[in-house]
């Protein structure tokens, strides 16, 4: 899973493992920085993610009431990015939507405040 990989990154790199939280149930970029603020309880946060899908992220983060920085990451060109950029127009629109109504995620769960042990979020 993509937490599961990140959390080997993260790790290989030195960061602590109670500094690390994992989020399983973000199954979207909206869920994600919902379940941020909900469940991890973040009022601000760094996002890093590509290029193309860094405005919606802030903007969503924005509408959710979060104080977001972003940054790109180091994209290298991919077969498909014709198919991602345009893929990218429609979530926009979706999540433009998301913004003004601001639904539940798909899941939420306990608060696990990003102020604690981000362990007790790995799955051995």
């Amino acid at each position: 899973s993509e937490p599961d990989c990140m959390l080997a990154y993260t790790l290989k790199q030195g960061v602590p493992p109670e500094d690390i939280f994992l989020d399983f149930a973000g199954f979207s970029t909206y869920d994600s920085i919902y379940r941020a603020k909900a469940v991890f309880r973040a009022d601000r946060m760094i996002v890093v993610t590509q290029k193309y899908h860094l405005f919606r992220a802030l903007k969503i983060s924005g509408d959710l009431g979060i104080t977001a920085r972003g940054v790109a990451s180091n994209q290298e060109k991919h077969e498909g990015r014709y198919f991602r950029e345009a893929r990218e127009v429609l979530a926009r629109c979706k999540d433009l939507v998301k913004g003004k109504m601001k639904p539940e995620p798909t899941f939420l769960g306990d608060e696990i405040p990003v102020d604690g042990d981000g362990t007790v979020t790995h799955v051995n």
